[in-house]
């Protein structure tokens, strides 16, 4: 079994750059800065070594990110490791690693941005709106937690279990009215 799965932390070294493929899917290319921190064996010192990763974003999530992205921001990116092999113009054969996104977080932010005003990679209008504020108050008013005193018994589990099955429908039906927003 083989597991190909890359996490980094750092810094984006330049601007973001989107282009479409001749398919018409959106592909985002970063260049992230890790530092890889050594200690100097001659002067006894730590000293940050930079490795540069390239790393590329395909489709919608390409597209809903880039405008959030600029060079110095720092981002965790999650995905998968991939060798890319091409002939350059001089007939050598040339290779390069880079990670295809899976998962990008803004660890910063933009300039300006200020604190009150996170990034959202997602718009608000696909979030449900009123569905959530019923289910919270209507499940907490029937099921009160009993008192530590008493023991539990099984009978009242038992007579629980049927007023659950019955609001379940209700409740997988309100919650599930909306599409999934990722």
């Amino acid at each position: 079994m083989a597991i190909n799965k890359a996490t980094i932390t750092g810094n984006i070294t330049r601007d973001p750059e989107l282009r479409q493929t001749q398919g018409g899917t959106s592909v985002l290319a970063i260049g992230v800065a890790v530092n890889d921190r050594r200690k100097n064996q001659q002067t006894g010192e730590w000293e940050d070594y930079p490795n540069f990763i390239d790393c590329t974003i395909f489709g919608n999530r390409a597209t809903g990110v880039a405008p959030h992205l600029e060079k110095g921001m720092k981002v965790a990116i999650e995905g998968k490791l991939n060798q890319s092999r091409w002939q350059a113009e001089d007939g050598t054969n040339r290779s390069k690693i880079e990670i295809i996104v899976d998962e990008i977080e803004f660890m910063s932010r933009q300039q300006g941005q200020t604190a009150s005003k996170p990034v959202q990679q997602q718009p608000q209008q696909f979030a449900p709106q009123a569905a959530p504020q019923p289910m919270q108050q209507q499940p907490m008013q029937q099921f009160a937690p009993q008192p530590m005193q008493q023991p539990m018994q099984a009978a009242p589990v038992q007579q629980a279990m049927p007023m659950m099955q019955q609001q379940a429908p209700q409740q997988v039906a309100s919650i599930y009215d909306e599409d999934i927003p990722f």
